[in-house]
């Protein structure tokens, strides 16, 4: 079945159709952003996976599983990232991966894309938001996880509307600080790990299937790296600053996935991991002390990392929102822009309230699940897309190309579907919901949207 039922774009809508953004009659994003700016996006919006959830993946499987599937994944995020920089640069749209599916699958192929970015980055910022919520009550258990959580939606709902060179900004200061404090986590813990930990007797003792149950887990060191293109109306120079800023912060985050797996579970028991959401400082107490300052240290600093994301995610949905409000998927006063401010503030606002429902349900496995669910969604629909335009439109301007062309795509969209079979695997019911939702979408744009999709302007 043609996810283009409705219309495929003409394959002459090349290099010659003019920018969306950038049509009289549609709202823009002002531009600001520079490589150093991507790269605190790219870094920050994943940087909380390295602070919490993927821990959860040690209730899987042990801690050399946990090594195989993290190495799976990784694997699979290379392959993406290159490939997707290529989409990211031919087609510079704060709509990202709607963009990509809607210009090679048509409006029916947008839907399906919008659909699996709002669904990873939606579910994403509660998982998050609890997880700073738990970071906290370690510390000060006065404080109720779900409260700071609460919080922490107020906040920084406030901040995106407020602007985007006060947000990045911020971003960047953040996740600065939670690269410094990773770096200094391995420091302390890397002298002290033991292999006795890593290499357990057997080295996967629930068998191979484990592995393939902690992938949705693994994926949180990675989770929402792709929302760097969501951006891309935001760049000053889209074909030379996303590649240079991509590519810098995906190897910034291998570097930290693999430091923080080996150096968390090379000090102490899963058991003492799998807790909750705060595995770092519980690492750091077995070396040190619970009292120990740099114990303390993790836990305020480790603020920050968990901060960055949550904000960057943040920042990354509204775009999605205010891209597909403007395409006609989504109702129009979404992609309203603040008349001073030029923020997408009912974007920013109302995926925050699903957010904030979600964290008062307090099931961050779930979140964390669904997000994967989407994420994984998202990364077969747009390696599909890729193949398709350099089929369709070998012409397109492609500042950038994937290397090893047609490998790196192939590889990722085969290693994203089985990650996608994972991640069903060991969430059925959650598989249930997705398909009810993305009928209920589905419902909504034959019903409502579909006809002021199709009178909007194709993606250039």
């Amino acid at each position: 079945m043609s996810l283009a039922a409705d219309s495929a774009p003409s394959p002459s809508s090349d290099s010659s159709s003019h920018d969306l953004a950038s049509a009289s009659s549609q709202p823009a994003l002002k531009k600001f952003l520079r490589p150093l700016h991507l790269w605190a996006i790219a870094v920050g919006l994943v940087i909380s996976g390295d602070y919490f959830g993927w821990n959860f993946g040690l209730k899987e499987t042990s801690p050399f599983g946990m090594l195989i599937a993290v190495l799976f994944v990784t694997v699979m995020y290379v392959c993406f990232i290159f490939s997707y920089t290529e989409l990211s640069t031919a087609i510079p749209h704060s709509g990202g991966p709607y963009a990509f599916a809607r210009r090679a699958l048509g409006p029916f192929g947008g839907l399906f894309a919008g659909f699996a970015t709002l669904l990873e980055f939606v579910f994403a910022p509660p998982a998050i938001a609890l997880a700073i919520g738990s970071y906290v009550h370690f510390r000060m258990p006065m404080l109720g996880k779900i409260q700071v959580a609460v919080l922490m939606y107020v906040v920084f709902a406030a901040l995106n509307c407020w602007g985007v060179e006060l947000a990045v900004t911020f971003e960047l200061f953040v996740t600065g600080l939670a690269v410094f404090e990773l770096l200094l986590f391995f420091g302390i813990c890397g002298p002290h790990v033991k292999l006795s930990y890593l290499l357990t007797t057997p080295l996967i003792p629930k068998g191979i299937p484990s592995i393939f149950a902690a992938l949705p887990f693994a994926i949180w060191f990675y989770l929402a790296l792709e929302g760097v293109a969501m951006s891309a109306e935001e760049v000053v120079c889209p074909a030379r600053d996303i590649p240079r800023g991509y590519i810098a912060g995906l190897c910034t985050l291998v570097i930290l996935a693999l430091g923080t797996l080996i150096c968390t579970s090379g000090v102490t028991s899963t058991e003492n991991l799998t807790q909750d959401e705060s595995p770092l400082p519980r690492a750091m107490a077995t070396v040190l002390h619970q009292d120990h300052v740099l114990t303390h240290l993790m836990v305020y600093i480790g603020l920050f990392g968990l901060v960055a994301s949550f904000h960057g995610i943040m920042m990354g949905y509204s775009r999605q929102v205010f891209a597909l409000s403007r395409g006609g998927y989504l109702p129009a006063f979404l992609s309203h822009l603040h008349p001073k401010r030029k923020t997408p503030i009912w974007a920013v606002i109302v995926p925050g309230f699903i957010g904030l429902l979600v964290v008062l349900l307090d099931k961050t496995e779930q979140a964390i699940s669904l997000s994967a669910i989407g994420a994984t969604l998202l990364y077969v629909v747009s390696m599909v897309s890729l193949l398709v335009l350099r089929k369709r439109e070998p012409q397109l301007a492609r500042p950038f190309r994937a290397p090893l062309y047609p490998i790196f795509p192939l590889t990722a969209l085969g290693l994203a579907s089985v990650c996608f079979i994972a991640v069903l695997r060991s969430q059925p019911r959650l598989g249930m919901l997705t398909a009810v939702l993305f009928g209920l979408c589905t419902l909504y744009y034959q019903k409502v949207a579909r006809h002021r999709v199709l009178s909007t302007e194709t993606i250039p």
